[in-house]
């Protein structure tokens, strides 16, 4: 297994080599998954040694061999599923929270690009929670490349997202990725809903505990997304799953 992850570290430094990669990924899982949980690595040591798990392909791979369940599709497909009732029960919301998912919603309501219509529902669905969306996604101008450096390797698990100078949510950005322990893993994402959805794939792949201030927002992606242990649910997240099931 160590001879196969070597030749791992060779085969990702061709081009159209996936196959190859996808192969290998698959026969060292057992003992790549060993290694996680039992000698809980650094991410920036295990980024060295199995750099194939930090592509998004291979993150999905790897959700489907933890869980049997596609992670990108299903996370879409019941964001999407759910974005109308999801709506219905933040916009109810009220105090100041109301006033913080109105520009969100104005978004929302102004865009028609679906990637900054789920980028809204989520930032929405992490403020009706009483959760900071700052806390999860971290948005930068392009102008403050080097600060933006600085600050991400300070952040133990979060979203990135850099904007041209002026731009706001409403264009989209030049470039989203995630940060683990200070460590820069993925980049060049499509959306900050599919960088979500690969925060929740890693967070298992890398048996890491959901952040704190966080709790709730990923209990929701887990257990009403992913649709994973759904008979532990907290009372606050039990409490947004009744209400999306009346809303129907």
């Amino acid at each position: 297994m160590e001879k196969e992850r070597i030749e791992l570290l060779t085969a990702i430094k061709r081009r159209n080599n996936d196959k190859v990669i996808a192969e290998k990924m698959a026969h060292t899982f057992a003992y790549r998954r060993q290694e996680v949980v039992n000698e809980e690595p650094g991410i920036e040591d295990f980024k060295d040694r199995w750099p194939a798990l930090f592509q998004q392909k291979e993150i999905n791979a790897e959700f489907l061999r933890l869980m049997a369940l596609p992670l990108e599709q299903t996370f879409f497909a019941q964001l999407d599923r759910l974005s109308s009732q999801l709506i219905k029960v933040i916009k109810a919301k009220g105090g100041a929270t109301r006033a913080k998912i109105a520009g969100i919603m104005r978004i929302y309501d102004e865009v028609e690009d679906i990637g900054i219509r789920r980028e809204c529902v989520l930032k929405g669905l992490i403020t009706f929670l009483g959760e900071d969306p700052e806390d999860l996604i971290k948005e930068y101008s392009g102008s403050c490349g080097d600060d933006a450096q600085m600050d991400l390797k300070q952040l133990t698990l979060a979203i990135f997202v850099i904007r041209k100078k002026g731009e706001g949510l409403e264009e989209s950005p030049e470039d989203i990725g995630i940060v683990i322990e200070g460590v820069e893993v993925l980049h060049d994402l499509t959306s900050v809903a599919s960088a979500c959805a690969l925060l929740l794939g890693l967070i298992y792949a890398l048996n890491l505990a959901y952040p704190k201030p966080l709790r709730f927002t990923f209990e929701v992606f887990q257990k009403i997304f992913m649709q994973l242990d759904q008979h532990k649910m907290s009372p606050k997240v039990q409490n947004l799953f009744g209400r999306l099931q009346t809303s129907q």
